[in-house]
């Protein structure tokens, strides 16, 4: 078990519960407002994750509570990846280097080598992981469409349908989606149970979210997730499969997919890619412009 958190006077420790995920997300909220100027974080994302077939929130996550309020947390989710959070009225006490020790305890715990987690580029949390000694892994840009704009639509070949994902298409989505990401991404495989937990269990979901295109045989080929937050339309997933790339399945599916936000009364359209990928050239092609900029820094252990 990692060691207990040093902690300025006043302030203790505990494991987290589901139940305090909408404390976790203020603490997340409050940090992204002041390094990025807006927020991107939903008490639904934290919900997703918890969520999870096997996944233990009181075994993987703390907490650090002045009298009953969350001021800062830290989890450590997967393999090598976790997440933290230190309310910016609490910064400068030792709280992130506490928490990111502990991360570090936690990911030997559960038998990873290394442990990394994003942070805004240039942010008060990029500088302290530097400081101590995490390298960046890969780099991630949140884009934005310009107001007034949108992708330019692109023909589907001959036979090919846009359109919603039926009930009995989920698991073709979550295996497009899996095989696609799993080219780039080093990490298990997930689940069809968990890929539901974070996509079509996740709260607020409806199933016009979910779009796919087809091929003329009817299979699943491309797929896409729309996320709706306070007028955002945002598109989470985005894969195509290997042997259908080249033909413009991904621009067709983005122009429609930002479509059916706009008709649900988005009024900014965004999505995030990373280094890993090679997809922002695409992005920047159709018109969308880079609005943030992330690292992921990890850490051997």
């Amino acid at each position: 078990m990692p060691a207990p958190l040093s902690l300025p006077d006043g302030l203790v420790e505990r494991p987290l519960n589901p139940a305090d995920a909408a404390a976790v997300t203020a603490v997340m909220a409050a940090q992204e407002l002041v390094d990025v100027g807006e927020v991107v974080i939903e008490e639904a994302d934290i919900v997703g994750d918890w969520q999870r077939p096997g996944y233990d929130v009181p075994a993987s996550t703390v907490g650090v509570l002045d009298g009953d309020t969350l001021v800062a947390y830290a989890e450590v989710a997967h393999a090598d990846r976790g997440d933290a959070a230190v309310h910016p009225d609490y910064r400068g006490r030792g709280i992130g280097t506490a928490l990111a020790r502990w991360m570090q305890e936690k990911a030997r715990e559960k038998g990873s080598t290394v442990i990394g987690m994003p942070v805004p580029e240039g942010s008060a949390g990029d500088r302290l992981l530097a400081d101590l000694g995490y390298r960046v892994r890969w780099t991630s840009w949140v884009l934005q469409l310009p107001e007034g704009a949108v992708v330019p639509d692109r023909p589907l070949p001959e036979g090919y349908v846009v359109r919603a994902a039926e009930p009995g298409e989920h698991r073709a989505c979550w295996q497009v989606q899996e095989d696609a990401f799993l080219e780039w991404s080093e990490r298990e495989r997930d689940t069809f149970e968990e890929w539901q937990a974070t996509t079509t269990l996740r709260p607020g979901f409806e199933p016009w979210q979910l779009r796919v295109v087809v091929d003329p045989a009817g299979d699943v080929v491309a797929v896409a997730l729309l996320q709706m937050n306070e007028g955002c339309g945002f598109i989470s997933r985005l894969a195509t499969r290997k042997d259908q790339r080249g033909r413009g399945l991904a621009q067709a599916l983005l122009a429609d997919t930002f479509g059916v936000a706009r008709a649900h009364g988005a009024t900014r359209s965004e999505l995030s890619t990373d280094s890993r990928t090679g997809a922002l050239g695409l992005y920047e092609k159709v018109g969308m412009r880079v609005t943030s900029t992330w690292v992921n820094r990890g850490i051997d252990v």
